[in-house]
């Protein structure tokens, strides 16, 4: 399965017009490659959907946080989604508008809380009552009045992985739906407060619309009963969760259908929709570029093994997740094998694929491990003191380097060797 902006040109892949084997040449590996006509694209197609409707779309920063996405995305108009202080500080470097931001998360500290108010944000999703107090209090301190919304938890089924599911009561995500209503009532009189959305986000990677239409319902009932009390409620935040294909045999929900089967709901309701998608919008759009050190066969165990490695790419070990792999030049004589693809690190889990079938390689190879662009750098790590690889945004003839590659010196940039050997220590 390749997604249409990977093409093959007389045998050598492409991202764009820009051949992968050229970007090796030039840039070295390991490399994740964006295509910044994918991600506009995407962002484009919620654009279209939603057009009609009085709607907010805030790109979930957590899924591909690199400056270059976030100033291509902010250009098109996008509002982001962030869960950490550091990831409004990413917005702001790159020239956002922090009202244009919404401030997600189940912990979050005072002083994001205090950073927030002070760059002005556009809103809080808060995720607990004592949340709340704590945001009135920091905003009554600094003379500023806080929008908020309460992320509330639907008990809603996300038929998805454990790790990426959020809307059952046994998650720590949000408040009870059950309960919702009292905190909502507390937080309406509270000073530094004003209380204008609902929100709900129950999971990541659906590959089906049904658990956020059911959600959706769920929440609109809530924003009737909450009317009928008198306190205004002008927002509704479905948050993001639309999933992607990893396996060629998946077919994830189409953007313009999930956005046609949710309008009916929402249209005429008098609410501002927010929406929050990150996979949906770059994940497709990345890959990770790596190169094959060498074949090795253990008994009847053959295993390829590459420069990239799970500090790199930690999904398949962390989540079990599936990437399909395809080599870089094609080569249609090739062999079939079946191997583990698998990294440096000195972990049995450092593994991209176990028992795949693929092309036959050789030492010098080139891969491209696909549907990276989420989840890929940003959670990238300098286990076994690796070097984080570069990220290379290529925008038609051009490439783009987004983030270079760290050298040793970044490695240890803010480490101390000398602790307790100075003088007067």
């Amino acid at each position: 399965m390749l997604d249409k902006t990977f093409t093959y040109r007389n045998g050598f892949l492409f991202c764009e017009d820009v051949a992968l084997s050229d970007i090796a040449a030039l840039h070295g590996t390991p490399a994740y490659i964006y295509s910044k006509s994918a991600i506009i694209d995407r962002f484009r197609a919620y654009k279209a959907a939603l057009k009609g409707l009085s709607h907010r779309i805030c790109y979930s920063v957590k899924a591909n946080s690199n400056l270059a996405i976030l100033a291509a995305l902010k250009a098109e108009g996008a509002g982001f989604d962030i869960v950490s202080g550091g990831e409004l500080y990413r917005v702001l470097a790159c020239g956002g508008d922090p009202r244009s931001v919404v401030f997600s998360g189940v912990g979050k500290t005072e002083a994001e809380i205090r950073f927030a108010l002070e760059r002005e944000i556009h809103s809080f999703n808060c995720e607990s009552e004592a949340e709340v107090y704590l945001i009135s209090r920091i905003a009554v301190e600094l003379g500023r009045t806080a929008v908020i919304a309460i992320r509330v938890n639907p008990d809603v089924n996300a038929i998805t992985h454990p790790y990426i599911s959020t809307g059952l009561r046994e998650h720590k995500f949000g408040v009870d739906i059950g309960a919702a209503e009292r905190i909502y009532a507390a937080a309406a009189h509270l000073p530094g407060i004003s209380v204008q959305g609902v929100s709900c986000h129950i999971g990541s990677q659906l590959l089906d619309v049904e658990p956020l239409l059911e959600a959706a319902g769920k929440a609109l009932e809530l924003v009737s009963r909450l009317r009928a009390q008198g306190i205004p409620i002008r927002n509704l935040d479905l948050g993001g969760g639309l999933g992607v294909p990893y396996r060629a045999s998946e077919r994830a929900a189409d953007i313009e259908t999930f956005i046609n089967r949710l309008r009916p709901n929402v249209e005429g309701a008098g609410l501002t929709l927010t929406l929050e998608p990150g996979r949906s919008i770059v994940a497709e759009a990345g890959l990770l570029l790596t190169r094959v050190l060498l074949n090795k066969c253990n008994g009847q165990k053959t295993f390829v093994i590459v420069d990239a490695a799970m500090n790199d790419l930690i999904r398949p070990s962390l989540y079990q997740a599936h990437h399909e792999i395809v080599p870089v030049c094609q080569d249609p004589r090739a062999d079939r094998i079946r191997a583990d693809v698998v990294g440096p690190v000195c972990e049995t889990g450092d593994f991209f694929a176990r028992g795949r079938e693929l092309p036959s390689v050789h030492p010098g190879d080139l891969l491209a491990i696909q549907t990276t662009g989420a989840y890929g750098f940003v959670l990238a790590s300098n286990y076994n003191s690796r070097l984080r690889p570069c990220e290379l945004l290529v925008d038609g003839t051009r490439i783009i380097l987004a983030r270079r590659r760290e050298t040793y010196e970044d490695l240890i940039r803010g480490e101390l060797s000398n602790i307790g050997t100075e003088p007067g220590a």
